[in-house]
């Protein structure tokens, strides 16, 4: 006989799509400009205790801009959704923001290595811990985007993963199959990085967009930076392209290289280097406090710390390798 497990994860928000369409309806739909700054934005929108999504994926169109503003800002007790969280959840650990986090990709950076100063944090148990998959994370972001409290699938069973989470088992009501149910994720808060975006809100994005869509209309709030700001005939061009729409957005800033040190395709590539560099930096505490305060306390925008990195002829030389560019003796295109 097969021992029913119930899974023991907590479940961090609330999926009650009644309660969520409250909130909703009573959100404004104007189509107004939403340009603002990082520091506002963060200041305004980000609270302590919130719980937030990250758009992108691994270190690919991540929101570097705003995810350093969090720390300088010092917001605290945040709920993280980890999905696919490489160098975003390395960020927030170096201001230790978040206190509970949706588990499926976190800790590594890929091929990169592990995020020692992240995976501490858990270690230590400063974290509440909740497992799941990418696949069911971005299905609870899809149920919250459908107005359905829970998605079906067929994944997880017989895994620490599913003994971890919070999903339920249950009967499909026309063939009797065992199913499992995973709730709907409305985070307080979506912090997603595109490629354009008018003054609206409106967002293209080009290559993989991953959950992004569903992530917009799933969270409560949506901070958008963007490479670059266009007008709005041009997005009424070309409406197809319109990733995100105005209406989900609160707020729009303009961020070229927002991405920094993470991948912006068809933009610029990581910078590797220096991604190896906050590895090597977590290896020794004093030198990591060195590397943090460096990095983002003493700075006041990413354009600061991007001129820490290299500056422009840094990011022409990033900007060269996503293109394929050939490169001369001395770095240069």
């Amino acid at each position: 006989m097969v021992e029913e497990i119930t899974p023991a994860g907590e479940l961090f928000c609330d999926p009650d799509v009644d309660r969520a369409r409250e909130f909703f309806r009573a959100k404004p739909r104007r189509m107004e400009s939403k340009v603002t700054s990082v520091k506002e934005a963060v200041s305004r929108f980000i609270h302590d205790g919130d719980y937030i999504g990250i758009g992108g994926f691994g270190a690919n169109r991540i929101p570097t801009a705003i995810l350093h503003e969090i720390v300088r800002q010092g917001k605290k007790h945040l709920g993280l959704s980890g999905h696919t969280a490489t160098h975003d959840c390395q960020i927030l650990a170096a201001g230790e923001c978040f206190d509970r986090v949706d588990v499926a990709y976190v800790v590594g950076l890929e091929a990169r290595g592990l995020s020692k100063a992240a995976r501490r944090l858990f270690e230590e148990g400063k974290l509440k811990v909740t497992e799941w998959t990418n696949a069911t994370l971005a299905w609870r972001y899809k149920a919250a985007a459908m107005g359905v409290p829970f998605l079906p699938c067929r994944v997880m069973f017989g895994t620490d993963t599913y003994k971890y989470s919070a999903a339920k088992e249950i009967r499909c009501p026309f063939t009797g199959t065992k199913l499992l149910a995973v709730p709907a994720l409305y985070p307080d808060v979506a912090i997603i990085h595109v490629h354009r975006a008018d003054i609206y809100g409106n967002c293209q994005i080009d290559g993989i967009m991953v959950s992004d869509s569903d992530l917009a209309r799933a969270a409560k709030c949506v901070i958008v930076t963007t490479e670059r700001l266009i007008p709005n005939e041009e997005i009424r061009r070309e409406p197809t392209k319109t990733a995100i729409p105005y209406y989900l957005v609160d707020a729009v800033i303009e961020v070229p290289y927002g991405s920094y040190p993470g991948n912006m395709a068809y933009e610029y590539f990581s910078d590797e280097e220096h991604l190896k560099a906050w590895l090597e930096a977590e290896n020794d505490p004093d030198t990591y406090k060195e590397f943090v305060n460096k990095y983002i306390f003493s700075v006041n925008s990413h354009w600061e710390y991007i001129n820490l990195c290299g500056g422009m002829e840094r990011l022409s030389q990033l900007r060269a390798l996503e293109l394929m560019i050939p490169l001369n003796a001395n770095g240069e295109a």
